[in-house]
């Protein structure tokens, strides 16, 4: 049977393309749009714009103020300030923006996948890619954050790591080389970036890459294939270039050594988990049951030959078994968190398929080894390292893109299978289908029930919208905006400009609202941000002279994130005295500014 011409030499656009790109793009981001018109949630919005303006206004992470995090979303965020104002709804459009192309990328890296591989690649990856219109990086949490943005520079690294290795195959041509060669290099140095967004993502990711290139190029040395090399030199070339270019700013700025402490050490420290809470998710009851469906499915599959191809209705049942059953759990389950597990179970279930068929992947293509090969297991060690911060039910927000990738992956191996058996092709398509409706119905279900966001509360009821100028475009539901609106202007009006405050825990974006610049080292009191005991909380603000205290009583977030909030309010309160009691705030006054 005629294949649709495989990998880097169908590159052209048509008509079709443009219009599902366009479409893609335009669902993604209205979902994006959709969320952000009705939720909000403070805690996160805070902590990242509020850093991201004191960055804006000149202070230096890692040397001016501890900072737990990886710089670039945040630098983002505050050219976004610097260029277009100080106003919410600037970020918005960013997270739309980001969202769509997100989903576009990850169609199009699956249809690479697929081509040559499966029959009607174009309409399975299309399939596969439809629910990223509302599981994509910025549909869940649909504010700015470094998972997503993280997620995003991953597909474009990805994206570059397969054309950099495109001209190096039989049909290359050596007029292309020095482009292919320029290209190598700013492929290797885009597979540094997704480090500088999140470390615990960024870190694995980079290093599975470098060593898949570092594999490759032995295979091809050693194996006497060293015309096509160098791209893959190159590359490694651009990595080094790039992680040098990055050392040398960080070290000129912020301080090598700075960096490290609280990109690394501090923030393992704080948010590292064990190898058995790590491990955990692969112990999910549910695997024992799932597994065994997709290895008996494939196993039938591989058997309907001749007079046997009647086995391929029941092969079709027992892979599509465990999708089925997710999409079931809608109608079994009227709780939104019962769905949202029974979703979220089908991460461990697609990740041990994928990363056993990579392995025997790479054992059977051993001697035509190429880096598209090794596509899955770089995108497995991204995945496993997002999940060292929350594992699987927490962390998933800003990757589904990467599982699509991967499920891209099993669907031409089934497809693989189908054609060895002399199958009519209607399975994988049938496959694709019922995988594409599972996602994209449960994951509506899942965003729109807002269950990712449990931590915050979102109560029933009309949305609220900011009437603050510079959080124009911010909206959800509850008192939390009319309540910050009244502190903001109250601060306006009653706390001199250039008065040092701090807010306890500060979940609200108040610097990036006010445009004031933070005289206390940190904006959030939280575990993961704040390294500070009571007692050296109490002397920097004897020493930063803070002379103000806001707390907030009305908290979204569920529970309190203040480490030792008793403790730090009894080390305080003897230095400030209540001035204003607002709804959902109290103001404090330093006891000499009286």
């Amino acid at each position: 049977m005629v294949r649709e011409e495989t990998g880097p030499q169908s590159l052209g656009w048509e008509t079709r393309d443009w219009l599902a790109a366009a479409a893609l793009f335009a669902a993604t981001a209205g979902v994006v749009l959709w969320q952000n018109a009705h939720v909000a949630v403070l805690y996160d919005i805070g902590y990242v714009l509020d850093s991201a303006a004191r960055i804006a206004a000149g202070q230096m992470p890692y040397r001016d103020f501890p900072f737990a995090h990886a710089p670039l979303t945040f630098v983002v965020q505050a050219w976004i300030i610097r260029l277009t104002g100080r106003v919410f709804v600037h970020q918005v459009v960013y997270c739309a923006l980001v969202g769509g192309a997100s989903t576009v990328l990850a169609w199009r890296l699956a249809l690479d996948t697929l081509r040559g591989r499966v029959r009607a690649a174009w309409t399975v990856a299309l399939l596969l890619a439809a629910p990223l219109i509302v599981l994509g990086i910025y549909c869940i949490l649909p504010n700015p954050e470094y998972d997503c943005d993280c997620g995003f520079w991953i597909l474009i690294a990805v994206w570059a790591l397969r054309r950099a290795d495109a001209g190096t195959g039989a049909g290359s041509h050596r007029t292309h080389r020095p482009r292919a060669a320029l290209f190598a290099l700013a492929a290797g140095a885009a597979l540094c970036v997704p480090l500088f967004f999140k470390q615990n993502m960024g870190l694995p990711f980079l290093a599975a890459a470098a060593g898949a290139v570092l594999l490759v190029l032995a295979k091809r040395w050693f194996s006497s294939e060293r015309s096509e090399i160098a791209e893959l030199i190159f590359a490694l070339a651009g990595a080094g270039a790039s992680l040098l270019a990055a050392a040398l700013v960080v070290h000129f700025t912020a301080g090598i050594g700075n960096y490290l402490h609280w990109t690394m050490s501090f923030a393992a420290q704080r948010r590292l988990p064990g190898l058995d809470t790590i491990l955990s998710i692969y112990l999910d009851s549910s695997l024992l049951w799932t597994l065994p469906c997709i290895g008996t499915g494939l196993i039938l599959l591989r058997a309907a030959r001749g007079k046997a191809r009647w086995l391929q209705m029941p092969a079709f049942a027992l892979l599509a078994a465990p999708f089925l059953f997710t999409l079931a759990s809608l109608v079994i389950y009227d709780d939104p968190d019962d769905r949202a597990t029974c979703l979220l179970e089908l991460w461990p279930l697609l990740l041990v398929l994928a990363a056993a068929l990579a392995a025997a992947h790479l054992f059977a293509n051993w001697r035509n080894l190429d880096l598209c090969a090794f596509v899955a297991l770089i995108l497995l060690a991204a995945i496993q390292g997002t999940f060292l911060s929350q594992q699987v039910w927490g962390s998933t927000y800003g990757i589904w893109p990467l599982l699509v990738l991967l499920v891209a992956e099993l669907v031409g191996f089934v497809d693989g299978i189908e054609v060895r058996v002399g199958s009519t092709g209607w399975l994988t398509p049938a496959l694709a289908s019922v995988i594409s409706i599972t996602l994209l119905v449960c994951g509506g279900f899942y965003v729109g029930s807002e269950e990712r966001l449990s931590y915050a509360n979102l109560p029933d009821g009309p949305v609220q919208h900011s009437t603050f100028p510079h959080l124009a475009g911010m909206s959800t539901p509850g008192p939390y905006l009319p309540e910050l609106d009244e502190l903001l202007r109250y601060a306006q009006a009653h706390i001199p400009f250039d008065e040092g405050l701090i807010l306890i825990p500060s979940e609200d974006p108040f610097y990036l609202a006010t445009g004031r610049i933070p005289q206390f080292p940190i904006t959030l009191f939280d575990p993961t941000t704040d390294p500070y005991s009571p007692e050296e909380t109490g002397a920097l603000v004897q020493s930063r002279a803070i002379r103000w205290l806001i707390v907030k009583r009305d908290l979204q977030s569920k529970e309190d994130p203040t480490p030792n909030g008793a403790e730090t309010m009894r080390v305080l309160m003897p230095e400030f005295t209540v001035v204003a009691h607002l709804r959902g705030y109290d103001v404090y006054r330093r006891r000499t500014a009286e």
